[in-house]
């Protein structure tokens, strides 16, 4: 896939059209875990709970004490390795990749997606928008 540049400004629906597309791209799980992020508006915060999986054979992310796959609807139970909080997306970002050893995740494109999740989650914090993650 390559991006191409361009001189115009994209419109807000470009810009949402391009996101809705690469939101559709395939991305293999980290093998690290995977974090669940919302926004605590009364404490002012950002939120991202990291949870611990195992990746199985067909690429699937299992219960690492179970080995039984993750459903993809709610009715999971589980605790949180982790909570990590900040008032920016930049301080939430620094205290999961340069604070936290070992760093609770493995691939560039987890990264990635976290810092653009870290953004939106900051946006809708400081705007009084709704958070939902991507």
């Amino acid at each position: 896939m390559s991006i191409q540049s361009s001189s115009k400004i994209p419109t807000p629906e470009e810009i949402k059209a391009i996101d809705d597309r690469l939101s559709q791209r395939f991305i293999h799980l980290d093998p690290a875990g995977y974090f669940i992020i919302y926004v605590d508006r009364e404490a002012g915060l950002i939120c991202a709970e990291h949870y611990s999986n195992n990746i199985n054979d067909q690429g699937l992310a299992v219960d690492p004490e179970t080995g039984e796959p993750f459903p993809c609807t709610g009715g999971l139970k589980r605790r949180p390795t982790a909570i990590f909080k900040g008032r920016t997306a930049k301080e939430l970002g620094i205290k999961i990749t340069e604070e936290t050893e070992p760093c609770p995740l493995s691939c560039f494109d987890h990264a990635l997606y976290l810092g653009r999740e870290f953004v939106r989650a900051e946006i809708a914090l400081t705007t009084g928008q709704e958070y939902v993650q991507d």
